[in-house]
């Protein structure tokens, strides 16, 4: 099969096997995978992958249990063992022996085929086409921030960041009703935010007063010092990025202020496809680019430009003979 490989110092298109189904495992045909930030980040050089980029999928289930043939469906990206502490709690997502696809030690979507768990299928509700499904994983990170912290609604919150997660991240945060301010450096995508009535500002214009709840999106050692200091007193800061370069963070400001910092990664998929179902949460805008999975790297060069939002790749074999917003009943 095709696929989109890292080898640890180079991105390159490779003829691999096809990945067959194991047991608990299942083979998706992929329809289409999205390219996050992260992948961005790998190539450069996050977390020391080699293997199959990609971990923002829709596909249809071509191997694996007789209840899931043919169904349209997307993954969840951490494959947990199920059997320590933290999957008995459902926190297979910080498994210690976990592999998380496309990062860690599993091979990605950007690729014909992929194989995952089948305790990670989720089925993609009727109506939801797949350009809106692959940002599932995206959508559950920012609803993620609604499960580990307490929200009042009226609260000031204040999104540092105006790319694909920060974007998301305002939209679930006004849905919850919060007082929300997006600040970013691009006036096309913070439109998109200024539309559903969210309020934005230019990242070099200044900010009165602060916020009970801050998140951190830009990615920067400069957006974290100035979310730190758009936190209120005992207010909670959540950080969202995760990047190659290390930062460097003065302590004090915490303490002083006894500010609360939450770090925030993986989210259940449920509340984003309850959301992309009701289609409350709007993100196929955010699409700017598309390409067949045969110009991945082209895709990984335009998403690697300032200002671009989602690309994705699609698998034009999959895509071409199947309609893409019906699921099939099992």
């Amino acid at each position: 099969m095709l696929a989109c490989e890292f080898d640890g110092s180079r991105l390159q298109l490779t003829d691999r096997p096809l990945p067959r189904a194991r047991e608990g495992y299942a083979v998706l045909a992929v329809r289409v995978a999205g390219i996050c930030n992260t992948d961005l980040e790998i190539v450069r050089g996050y977390m020391g992958f080699s293997g199959v980029l990609g971990h923002e999928v829709v596909g249809t289930v071509v191997e694996g249990p007789a209840a899931w043939l043919g169904r349209r469906v997307t993954s969840e990206i951490n494959f947990a063992c199920g059997a320590c502490a933290m999957c008995a709690r459902g926190l297979g997502r910080h498994c210690p022996t976990r592999t998380v696809m496309g990062i860690l030690g599993a091979d990605g979507a950007l690729a014909e085929a992929v194989r995952v768990p089948v305790a990670n299928l989720h089925a993609v509700p009727d109506g939801v086409s797949d350009e809106a499904a692959v940002f599932a994983e995206p959508l559950a990170a920012a609803f993620e921030i609604l499960e580990q912290v307490h929200v009042v609604p009226g609260a000031r919150a204040i999104v540092l960041g105006d790319g694909k997660l920060g974007l998301l991240v305002a939209m679930v945060l006004h849905g919850a009703g919060l007082d929300v301010t997006a600040v970013g450096r691009h006036s096309d995508k913070l439109a998109h935010l200024a539309r559903l009535g969210i309020a934005t500002t230019h990242a070099d214009a200044p900010l009165a007063g602060f916020a009970e709840l801050v998140v951190e999106a830009t990615g920067t050692a400069a957006g974290l010092a100035r979310a730190i200091a758009l936190t209120r007193p005992r207010g909670t800061l959540v950080l969202k990025s995760t990047v190659a370069a290390p930062s460097e963070l003065h302590l004090a400001p915490l303490v002083i202020h006894e500010l609360t910092v939450v770090g925030s990664r993986c989210g259940s998929f449920a509340p984003a496809l309850r959301a992309l179902g009701h289609h409350g949460v709007p993100v196929e805008p955010l699409i700017s680019a598309r390409f067949p999975l045969r110009e991945a790297l082209r895709a990984f060069e335009t998403a690697a430009r300032p200002g671009v939002l989602k690309v994705l790749v699609t698998n034009e074999a999959v895509t071409s003979t199947a309609p893409s917003g019906h699921n099939a009943a099992p």
